[in-house]
């Protein structure tokens, strides 16, 4: 059996992903080599590889009549459970015995894409420690956002979740001196282009992207989770004074922060309807199952809170959506008691219907092997939504007017074959 996941499928097999999420999923023992190979690309497609390596465990364990223990559902790997001894070889040896149900090929892929995220796990969080450190003597908040935020928490969204950069958020006032900081410990911006410097640093919620210059590190600096300019546009003050503590991950420096739970949720939900990135939807929204999961279980609080500051921060709308799709893919009901809330979150039927249809679509894995009819222009029509939310018409038309015209005439789509002022979204392919 091939494992070349380059390739496309020509057995068309739909979506064979996102229903072994589902509550009465069961191990896919009906798949033949081709459809293992399905599985696979486009579970790699979807960034979800050693997610699914994680969930097929626990299939197997299920039809095993094992279970999963209560603490492994909930733990996710903290630092002392990155660095302990011996740590990587225990996983390593659970996620061999719990894969014995996988044909030898596909197993193997399933381990190495396991093993992979161990190691990323141990560079995430050093390059955190050297984060620290750079920007210790700032006095300023430091705020880990979404991937880097779950794994220095040791919430369960962490486990078996790739990284492909590190987010972070500060003060908007704080921004030169901190990009300063970051340019004298090795982080500078990898963007060149001026137009794109100017969008960032004039329309954009965050600065260029920065890249360390002897590791290769990629880092995202937000001062707030949505463009100025955006249709949801949120005062990052009002996060920055919520963000809670996370303890030190080396002794001598200030603590970390993360987003304050519901605002960890809105964030989630937020980038994922908005940014248009749905390549890797389906494991933004398997963050959101995991983080609404965990809190609601800590917090009996949890969920009047969270519609709560939806409405104050305006962000209703992506949060209904979120919950709408958690509901029809993987039948994650909203509690009873706060039903009629999320239903007076949804957006009017004209806009709520047809978006809902794009995302049946949109949230496939972006695999020739789960390609539908309709797909690119569904996949399209995401994209223009995402940039009409992001810019009113004023702006927008001439930044999509020059970008049209970089990808035809401009020097640096003819190097990298992407529009010049499309640099972000290239970046941002590899988002933790």
């Amino acid at each position: 059996m091939s494992l070349d996941l380059t390739v496309g499928v020509a057995d068309r097999r739909g979506d064979l992903l996102s229903g072994l999420w589902q509550p009465a999923a069961r191990f896919p023992h009906a798949l033949d080599a081709d459809g293992w190979h399905a599985l696979l690309a486009q579970a790699r497609a979807a960034q979800l590889l050693p997610r699914l390596a994680q969930r097929l465990g626990e299939l197997a364990r299920q039809e095993a009549g094992e279970g999963l223990p209560p603490a492994a559902v909930a733990a996710a790997p903290t630092r002392a459970a990155v660095d302990a001894p011996g740590a990587a070889a225990r996983v390593a040896g659970q996620a061999v015995a719990d894969l014995q149900a996988v044909p030898p090929g596909p197993r193997a892929y399933l381990l190495s894409a396991s093993f992979l995220v161990r190691r990323q796990e141990q560079g995430v969080m050093w390059e955190l420690v050297q984060l620290q450190q750079a920007l210790a003597g700032l006095g300023t908040r430091l705020v880990l956002l979404k991937g880097a935020a779950y794994l220095a928490a040791g919430l369960a969204a962490a486990r078996d979740r790739t990284f492909g950069d590190i987010d972070i958020l500060l003060a908007a006032e704080g921004l030169t001196e901190a990009e300063t900081a970051l340019a004298a410990a090795g982080w500078i911006a990898a963007e060149r282009d001026p137009y794109n410097q100017r969008y960032y640093r004039q329309w954009m919620h965050e600065l260029p992207p920065l890249e360390h210059i002897q590791r290769g590190t990629a880092l995202d600096v937000h001062h707030t989770i949505t463009p100025p300019t955006s249709a949801w546009r949120v005062d990052g003050r009002r996060l920055l004074e919520a963000a809670v503590p996370l303890p030190p991950l080396a002794p001598g420096l200030p603590p970390l922060y993360m987003l304050q739970p519901v605002d960890m949720v809105l964030h989630s939900a937020t980038h994922l309807f908005g940014e248009g990135e749905f390549d890797h939807g389906l494991r933004d929204l398997l963050d959101l199952r995991a983080l609404i999961g965990h809190f609601e279980t800590v917090d009996s609080g949890f969920w009047p809170q969270l519609l709560q500051r939806a409405r104050a921060l305006g962000l209703g709308v992506p949060l209904w959506h979120a919950l709408d799709q958690l509901q029809r893919l993987f039948g994650r009901e909203v509690p009873a008691a706060q039903r009629a809330a999320v239903h007076a979150l949804r957006p009017p039927a004209w806009r709520r219907l047809p978006l809902r249809a794009l995302l049946a679509v949109g949230l496939r894995p972006h695999h020739p092997s789960a390609r539908g009819q309709g797909e690119g222009l569904a996949r399209w029509l995401l994209y223009v939504r995402s940039h009409a939310l992001r810019m009113p018409l004023r702006l927008l038309l001439p930044h999509l007017l020059r970008k049209a015209w970089m990808q035809r005439f401009g020097e640096t789509a003819a190097e990298t074959g992407q529009p010049a002022a499309d640099a972000h979204e290239t970046a941002r392919d590899r988002q933790v």
